[in-house]
């Protein structure tokens, strides 16, 4: 198994847990939100959709920045102008996950994964070329009289004055596309056909999008989702990226027509356009009926709640980041690594069957911080450099003997060794079986001026 196929499996291991966790707290955080608004509310689901992607790539380990501190916190104790650097290498990998599994059970895992990562590109690649081919294919329509002055007032109220209108045969209601430029789609007929104060509501909820930029947005939010978009959890995060979305624009689009009343009426009106020709969902297109959650929508328009403000709201901002960042840490905690096998991870050890494993392939959970011997500072009479260790990790990740390979002094020496006599692995596994292994610590003494 290549490192490229490890990375692979380790992403996929981790997105299958972290995803729906990710989605847990999302909506934990989301509820906490509602009440400071749907801008707030489609935030935290954008930040969720984004962790989702993200989150299963790091590497980042919170108990190692906890040791850092606690190390921190020790030196300071025992002294000002000592410091000890502990180096390990910089990777770290946990043995756990799909240790037991063949090379070829991963490989396959790893190709099936790739194929449909594909499959999600291609029919996003597919969508978009179809929405594309139907802006092409839509035929410019010239409002005039009133329809042209409503237009025109909606433009210059969202700041969106160079927007189009045009008629397309393959949608059923109002939609938004566009990267370059915004065209407001609708179906043949339909502006003749609409009552004018609907008709205002369409306008104005359209150049909400456009005034988001919410079809670049989408698009964006779609191809850095790729990763996962296997994932059912992630799908379920998307669906409230657009419901969220859909309630923002509706708050722009009832301030833009004078009431959330009037505004509530007009979409359970247009609501009726759903039995005569739902939206496409083969297009990547944004529109007045993209989210397809009119009951919440106009529940929420007539809710007329004051939304929370100043300390209320940033404290309730406050508490989602809270949430965000516990979920993260403890994501990252039991993040679990897929090990490279045996052969090509580790080296054989000339005396006896025990594996050398490299630093970076150890996990240490626990790590005691060496302290700068106190005698050697009080006497100014100090160095400056590493003392390399020898350590046997046993079976339960405990070291059970520790011997010094390169010293520094006798007193730096015995610093280095009762710390790290007391330092914790995790297990190192090696086809389902935790094994013995020897591994290198390098303790690096510097005393600053």
């Amino acid at each position: 198994m290549s490192a490229a196929e490890g990375w692979v499996l380790g992403y996929l291991l981790n997105s299958v847990w972290q995803v729906p966790v990710i989605f847990v707290a999302g909506r934990l955080a989301a509820r906490m939100a509602r009440r400071s608004g749907p801008e707030l509310e489609h935030r935290v689901w954008v930040i969720a959709l984004l962790l989702q992607v993200a989150l299963p790539a790091c590497r980042f380990r919170p108990g190692g920045l906890f040791n850092e501190i606690v190390g921190l916190i020790l030196r300071g104790s025992v002294g000002t102008g000592g410091e000890v650097r502990v180096v390990v290498d910089s990777g770290v990998t946990s043995g756990l996950g799909m240790a037991w599994l063949s090379k070829e059970v991963l490989a396959v895992a790893a190709v099936a994964y790739g194929c449909s990562v594909l499959y999600f590109a291609a029919r996003l690649g597919w969508r978009m070329g179809r929405t594309w081919q139907m802006e092409r294919q839509a035929k410019a329509v010239m409002l005039a009289g009133d329809a042209m002055q409503r237009w025109e007032r909606c433009g210059r109220f969202f700041g969106c004055a160079s927007a189009r209108v045009a008629e397309s045969e393959v949608i059923g209601g109002p939609v938004t596309v566009g990267v370059r430029s915004d065209v407001m789609l609708v179906p043949p007929g339909f502006l003749e056909n609409i009552a004018e104060e609907d008709l205002d509501v369409v306008m104005a909820h359209e150049f909400a999008h456009m005034r988001r930029r919410d079809f670049v947005k989408n698009l964006t939010y779609q191809v850095l989702s790729l990763p996962v978009a296997y994932h059912p959890a992630l799908w379920l995060t998307r669906a409230r990226v657009a419901e969220s979305r859909e309630m923002v624009c509706d708050a722009m689009a009832a301030e833009a027509v004078a009431g959330s009343e009037r505004y509530a009426r007009s979409l359970l009106r247009l609501a009726s356009l759903l039995v005569k020709g739902a939206p496409d969902k083969t297009l990547h297109a944004i529109g007045i009926f993209d989210a397809n959650s009119f009951e919440r929508r106009v529940m929420r328009l007539s809710e007329g709640g004051v939304e929370m403000r100043g300390v209320r709201r940033v404290g309730t901002a406050a508490a989602c980041g809270m949430v965000g960042l516990v979920t993260c840490a403890s994501a990252l905690g039991l993040r679990m690594e897929v090990p490279a096998p045996a052969t090509a991870a580790v080296a054989q050890d000339a005396g006896s069957a025990r594996l050398t494993i490299p630093a970076q392939k150890m996990d240490a959970v626990y790590k005691r911080p060496p302290v700068y011997p106190a005698q050697a500072r009080e006497k100014k009479d100090t160095l400056n450099g590493p003392v390399v260790l020898d350590v046997i990790v046993d079976e339960e990740g405990v070291p059970s003997d520790v011997r010094v390979r390169k010293g520094l002094r006798s007193d730096y020496d015995e610093s280095a060794l009762a710390a790290v006599k007391e330092w914790r692995w995790t297990p190192y596994l090696v086809n389902g079986r935790h094994v013995t292994v020897n591994t290198t610590v390098t303790v690096n003494y510097f005393l600053g001026k």
